[in-house]
């Protein structure tokens, strides 16, 4: 076995991602310390979609049973124009959906899934989850690295995998691209009780309002008690900006030329946050000696996929599977889980930009023809779309 193969995998983000990425690590009997810079471990934000491919790395992880639990199973993707209030298409997930693709398609609430990945860390005693310890940089040489944190302390392991985030210090490292890039898309978030929402909206499904330079999205959570609501509005957002609470009025603005019907859905959210979404160009610079970047510090993408958790679940899935199947050859490890996940991963990053571009946010004849080409399809054709993306399980050879 390689020198330093003994020590510890050092992961750095308390994250699904890095949660994933421990748990992974302890099936194939690694042992790893998780530091989070946090003074908790805990998870803000509200919904998440799952696709398929989510529900393939829950399996891996030994998260299944429990994350199938808290689920809400959704029975369409549904996309309307904002404009007209008409449906422009679906895709139903039902029985079809789920036999072609091995699971189901669900939403959640980030909070929970964070949860029952905690959950199983703390009850394995292959994980340290250390708080308080945020990873500045990194020293490394032939034999280990060493993560430097923000008090001053020293932590040295095998290896050190970089799940932190956006922002990622290790990246700054790593990669050295500076900052991310400002999409001039900003996003407000709601929660609010299912008895607020419209009763006519209260459909079991994932719906897009797609208008122009904006978009509304919502779906049931938490076992039917709240409605997840997120609308977007494309403004030329000059600076990133996250989890700024703002008023009813700064949020209901951007959205004065949509149908009334979609309206009204904004105009029952309470208690908005507003983020600026960032991304990054695909890089393919994850890799520096014994450090590997992993989930948003590696690939950072926009939500119009509905795929950044389930990437980074599937990089978790994939680096596990490396280190296991390459014992302690470290660099061959690193290597192919490089290989293996950087064209799946800036394929979905470029994509969600083109899918913002072309199907939620067009005006005039762009519209229109979004419209026609989408209406034109069945659930079929669309299964056959995504089946490159929902039947992935990061472990594709």
């Amino acid at each position: 076995m390689a020198d330093g193969a003994s020590r510890p995998v050092l992961i750095a983000g308390g994250g699904i991602g890095g949660l994933a990425t421990a748990l992974g690590l302890a099936q194939t009997g690694i042992r790893s310390i998780l530091l989070e810079k946090a003074s908790a471990l805990g998870e803000i934000g509200a919904g998440i979609q799952l696709g398929p491919n989510a529900f393939h790395a829950f399996d891996y992880l030994g998260v299944g049973e429990a994350a199938r639990r808290m689920a809400v199973y959704i029975d369409q993707l549904r996309l309307m124009d904002a404009l007209t209030a008409e449906e422009i298409t679906h895709v139903d997930l039902g029985d079809a959906f789920r036999s072609r693709f091995g699971n189901p398609y669900a939403v959640v609430h980030r909070g929970d899934l964070h949860g029952v990945f905690l959950k199983a860390c703390r009850e394995n005693n292959l994980i340290d989850l250390r708080v308080s310890s945020e990873v500045t940089g990194y020293d490394q040489d032939g034999s280990s690295v060493t993560a430097l944190l923000a008090s001053g302390e020293r932590v040295t392991g095998s290896l050190l995998i970089g799940a932190d985030g956006l922002w990622s210090n290790i990246r700054k490292q790593v990669t050295g691209d500076g900052a991310p890039r400002v999409s001039g898309h900003t996003t407000y978030r709601s929660v609010i009780p299912t008895e607020q929402m419209p009763e006519d909206l209260r459909w079991n499904a994932a719906t897009l309002w797609a208008g122009p330079k904006c978009h509304i999205v919502h779906y049931p959570l938490s076992g039917w008690k709240v409605f997840n609501l997120v609308v977007t509005y494309h403004n030329d957002a000059p600076e990133p900006v996250a989890g700024k609470s703002v008023s009813d009025e700064e949020v209901i603005k951007g959205f004065s030329h949509i149908h009334q019907r979609a309206q009204s859905i904004i105009r029952h959210g309470r208690n908005w946050k507003l983020w600026v979404l960032c991304d990054r160009d695909p890089a393919e610079r994850w890799i520096d000696g014994r450090v590997a970047l992993l989930g948003d510090a590696a690939h950072p993408m926009l939500q119009y996929f509905a795929q950044g958790a389930c990437q980074a679940l599937e990089d978790a899935v994939c680096l596990s599977h490396m280190m296991g199947s390459y014992g302690g050859d470290h660099a061959t490890a690193l290597t192919k889980y490089r290989q293996q996940r950087f064209p799946r991963t800036a394929r979905v990053q470029l994509l969600s930009r083109a899918i913002g571009e072309h199907i939620y946010h067009p005006d005039g004849e762009h519209a229109r023809l979004r419209n026609a080409i989408m209406s034109a399809k069945s659930s079929e054709d669309w299964y056959r779309d995504l089946a490159w993306l929902y039947g992935g399980t990061g472990l594709a050879s």
